[in-house]
């Protein structure tokens, strides 16, 4: 294979020659371990360098491909055992053996050949003594060993392609599901206003296409002739399927009569009378006014035609009457797609937490591993390489975060919600605790009123005011202490809680739409997920409350949200809760997104 067959072959399998996987570390030990040479290393190869991936006795690295020794066994897919590389013609010009880069003797190298065919890289082995005679014997093993070694290296590299994939198919299927609905919320919501601008007029709307087809009849028209519109019927057909009848109501009504026919061909039709008696149904007078319908270029498009019903007000009471079956049919429908749609949040909130929590997990390893390199090796990597790894770090303590929030907002809407009675001045200083360096470093001052013991999920709860005082210190104003107030009052629906700060508030036309998912006022401050308020929202609807914002005297935001009351006795006024810090100028944020 060519080398142009393999490009990008670091972002194919999201490896990193500047930090090694644990995995592929292994090999590099076992390749030692094997051949008794003091390096081995696992090297990936694209057009133009190539990448040491993994390594013992050598550093990581990248370097040019038309200097890589190992460039020869994956141009020729066949696995090399050199005793002295000075005396092999592929590699004695090679400056890792003539000393311009290293000294290089005893070399061992197999090819990495992926599913697709195309080898990749190799699983090497090298020493800067030549191997000894006494070991002639044993290389073809030894070179089994390797090859056997190489293809643990192809599966795991495969492994990390299908990983990758599997991530990525992740994120689409969520951007299609989301543009689905989207799309699937602006076509009902014209499909909606089609039918109640048609279906609200107590008039009879038909229309027809070129051909003469019925294709559309409204409430009304359904009402009036007792069955649908039949696209597939020709015009001569439509007396006797749709009961028409002349204006004395006995005679048939002739094809080229009927409105429909006669807005087609005259271009449109005016006060034409007719009798709709559909056995069954009461029969009914109607005038009909219509006009063809032609396109721009005078292309016809089919007709139209109104019918307003003339006889005795039976005829509309029994639209109401069917109307309101239709409406029960669609609240039926309705219904039902409700329920489904309940299924399918819960299925993709399982989802999201799975994925969340198997997220995690690899990330923490990386962010281990970056930060253990930064720790050991800080001469070697120079202040450049330093600074790699901080941004490195500082990037997956943002993905960390995110994953935390996501798997909060999943748990959210699918944990279990046990009530219980909670004394819900414990959870606030719960919450105090948990953010207490958060507020000492800002000097926020957070006080409680007297706070109830209510019936609430515990665990739920304290999440909840964790979030929202957690945001009432993020979004402080710097120009005077950071204070915040929770407070209770008792109302006809329970508890209404209200967690008040004098920060830089929410713009009244915002206050519904920070409570949607990914939501933030001030995308470019890069300040939280757009998760918290999304979270507080669904635990309080799971405990069939409400929670809304409003204006703090003074400036800032209120938060307050009703739950479901137990009675029981009020704390007395405490001051400051735990962990609350002496009032001074706010300096520093606490990771919890509004």
């Amino acid at each position: 294979m060519t080398a142009v067959d393999r490009p990008a072959v670091l972002r194919r399998y999201g490896l990193s020659s500047t930090s090694q996987e644990e995995e592929l570390a292994g090999v590099a030990r076992l390749a030692v371990a094997l051949t008794g040479l003091p390096a081995a290393a696992v090297h990936l190869l694209d057009a133009a360098q190539q990448h040491r991936v993994a390594a013992v006795g050598c550093p990581l690295g990248a370097s040019p491909r038309e200097s890589s020794m190992c460039a020869a066994v994956v141009e020729s897919g066949e696995a090399a055992v050199v005793a002295d590389a000075r005396e092999d013609p592929r590699f004695r010009t090679s400056p890792w053996v003539s000393g311009a880069l290293g000294g290089v003797r005893a070399y061992l190298s197999a090819p990495v050949v992926a599913d697709d065919g195309v080898v990749v890289g190799t699983v090497c082995a090298f020493g800067e003594q030549p191997l000894a005679a006494a070991q002639g014997p044993a290389r073809s093993g030894v070179a089994a060993r390797l090859e056997d070694l190489a293809g643990l290296v192809a599966q795991l590299l495969e492994g990390r392609r299908r990983a990758r994939a599997h991530e990525e198919m992740v994120e689409l299927a969520e951007e299609q599901r989301l543009v689905a609905e989207l799309t699937l919320r602006e076509a009902e919501a014209r499909n909606e206003l089609t039918e109640a601008v048609l279906d609200s007029v107590d008039v009879g709307i038909v229309a027809a296409d070129p051909d003469g087809r019925v294709t559309l009849f409204n409430r009304t028209a359904l009402s009036w002739h007792g069955l649908d519109a039949d696209p597939a019927l020709g015009q001569a057909e439509h007396p006797e399927r749709y009961a028409l009848l002349a204006a004395d109501g006995t005679t048939p009504l002739e094809r080229r009569e009927i409105p429909l026919a006669r807005a087609l061909e005259h271009g449109e039709v005016a006060g034409a009378e007719m009798v709709i008696a559909p056995v069954g149904h009461p029969a009914r007078h109607v005038v009909s006014t219509g006009r063809a319908l032609v396109a721009a270029d005078g292309t016809r498009l089919g007709a139209v035609v109104a019918m307003t019903d003339v006889t005795t007000d039976r005829a509309q009471r029994l639209a109401l009457q069917e109307a309101h079956a239709e409406l029960v049919r669609r609240g039926e429908e309705l219904a039902a797609l409700v329920a489904e749609l309940e299924r399918s949040n819960a299925d993709l909130e399982h989802f999201a937490a799975v994925a969340g929590h198997d997220l995690a997990s690899p990330l923490g390893v990386v962010a281990g591993y970056v930060e253990l390199l930064g720790d050991v090796y800080p001469e070697q990597l120079g202040e450049q390489g330093r600074a790699w790894v901080r941004t490195c770090l500082r990037a997956t303590g943002r993905m960390q975060a995110l994953i935390t929030a996501l798997l909060d907002h999943a748990r959210a809407g699918s944990a279990t919600c046990r009530p219980e009675p909670t004394d819900l001045r414990e959870l606030v200083d719960q919450a105090v605790g948990d953010l207490a360096t958060a507020v000492e470093e800002c000097g926020a001052r957070i006080t409680a009123g007297p706070l109830p013991t209510t019936s609430c999920d515990p665990t739920l709860v304290r999440q909840l005011l964790q979030n929202l005082l957690g945001n009432a210190v993020r979004y402080r104003r710097l120009d005077r202490p950071c204070e915040v107030v929770v407070s209770a009052a008792r109302t006809a629906g329970g508890w209404e809680v209200a967690v008040a700060d004098n920060g830089t508030g929410v713009p009244p036309e915002q206050r519904r739409r920070v409570f949607d998912v990914f939501t933030r006022l001030d995308p470019a401050s890069g300040a939280g997920h757009g998760l918290g308020l999304s979270t507080c929202q669904r635990i309080v609807e799971r405990h069939g409350g409400r929670i809304w914002l409003e204006d703090s005297p003074g400036g800032g935001t209120t938060v307050r949200f009703v739950l479901p009351d137990a009675e029981g006795p009020a704390r007395p006024p405490g001051g400051p809760c735990p962990g609350a810090a002496p009032r001074a100028r706010a300096r520093a944020a606490v990771p919890s997104p509004r």
